[in-house]
């Protein structure tokens, strides 16, 4: 259950890994909420993310204390293998991840060596860009669909009472087969699917949602596999979609490289929730 106390949830949409060094409109909109979480009484405790670049057999969580930053991509500027993001883990936060999971029936394992992918750190590059505030990954265990992800979700809810940012990290549009096309006009797909998610978040059709590669336009174009776009029901999860009178707060609705959409959002809406608090 939210209150005007906790953090939302937040999925972000991590594009491509040059998204660390070329931000568009994204990347400050990730900068200025991040600021924003940061300066609210409590601050940010913790982040808890899940990423596409962890798949796992099963369930599984970081609890190793310093994350190594892992540039786990190829044929990219010499820039990108330069950066560094020295965030710490947190092994205890990690273990509160796992005693919820394990309360619903999860049987997540830890894994103290993980380092963190980019699809964890540069998303957070931008969102938290002093690398302070500590990081704990969890797996994208493999085989698992929308109403799984969706659950584990949920049982994290009661992280964000207590000062932990749950973020997932994906992408709205992932068919990379497009990627260098040359084109810089958002494909018309890319819009039509990207904005009737952003209706199916609005009006609360989390049935819809969870059978989305049958009803939503343009699915299986916009993920051939799905699992960049699963994280994004491991925010919703989290974030207690379904609560009557909540609603998702877009921060960035970009599209990049004509066919990333960029899509990044709050849930339930931050702003909304500081407005009742005040």
């Amino acid at each position: 259950m939210s209150s005007a106390a906790s953090l939302p949830a937040l999925f972000v949409s991590h594009g491509a890994p040059l998204f660390a060094v070329d931000p568009g409109e994204t990347g400050p909109a990730l900068t200025r909420f991040g600021a924003e979480l940061t300066a609210r009484e409590g601050g940010v405790r913790g982040v808890v993310v899940m990423s596409p670049h962890w798949m796992a057999r099963a369930p599984a969580v970081m609890t190793n204390p310093a994350p190594a930053t892992w540039h786990d991509f190829g044929g990219f500027p010499q820039a990108l293998y330069e950066l560094q993001y020295p965030a710490p883990g947190e092994p205890a936060l990690g273990g509160r991840v796992l005693e919820l999971l394990h309360q619903v029936g999860i049987d997540a394992m830890a894994d103290d060596q993980r380092p963190m992918d980019h699809g964890a750190w540069v998303p957070l590059m931008h969102l938290f860009p002093d690398a302070t505030v500590p990081v704990v990954q969890v797996a994208l265990p493999v085989r698992w669909g929308p109403a799984e992800v969706f659950a584990m979700g949920q049982a994290l809810q009661p992280l964000r009472e207590q000062g932990v940012l749950v973020l997932g990290s994906g992408s709205m549009t992932h068919n990379l087969a497009e990627f260098f096309g040359g084109e810089r006009e958002p494909a018309p797909y890319v819009l039509e699917f990207s904005r009737w998610i952003e209706s199916a978040i609005t009006h609360g059709s989390l049935k819809a949602l969870l059978d989305y590669r049958r009803e939503a336009p343009h699915a299986q174009r916009a993920h051939p596999t799905e699992d960049h776009f699963l994280p994004l029901f491991f925010a919703l999860g989290a974030g207690g979609f379904g609560e009557a009178g909540a609603s998702p707060e877009y921060l960035s609705r970009e599209v990049m490289y004509s066919m990333l959409s960029m899509d990044a959002f709050a849930f339930p809406a931050f702003h909304a929730a500081v407005a009742e608090a005040a």
